[in-house]
């Protein structure tokens, strides 16, 4: 599933461009191992149980099943309260944002 994919993919860019300006460059390269936790596990993607609502629009039930279907393959059962529209929105992000950071790194070693 890739619903809204660009959007976070710009998320991490701009995460990356600020964490660079303020932290430095070699921050990011020193941390590497490290980015997708600092860019989708330190703060929220979405703040707001409407704004959840509204930025899922008719794709929530199909975010839950992969949300779901994620957390019972990596961790064999589902933590994430299903629920709760904001914690749904932003575990979503957190599982994007997994290939979003991959891409990056693997741009950057071929580099």
């Amino acid at each position: 599933m890739h619903y809204k994919y660009e959007e976070i993919k710009e998320y991490f860019h701009e995460w990356e461009q600020e964490t660079s300006h303020h932290q430095g460059t070699w921050w990011i390269v020193e941390n590497i191992d490290d980015l997708h936790h600092h860019a989708f596990n330190t703060d929220y993607y979405i703040i707001g149980t409407q704004r959840a609502i509204d930025w899922m629009g008719t794709k929530a039930f199909e975010i839950i099943e992969f949300i779901k279907n994620y957390e019972l393959d990596n961790f064999g059962e589902c933590y994430t309260d299903l629920s709760d529209p904001e914690k749904v929105v932003n575990m979503y992000a957190y599982i994007l944002g997994e290939e979003v950071v991959a891409e990056y790194v693997n741009k950057l070693e071929a580099a």
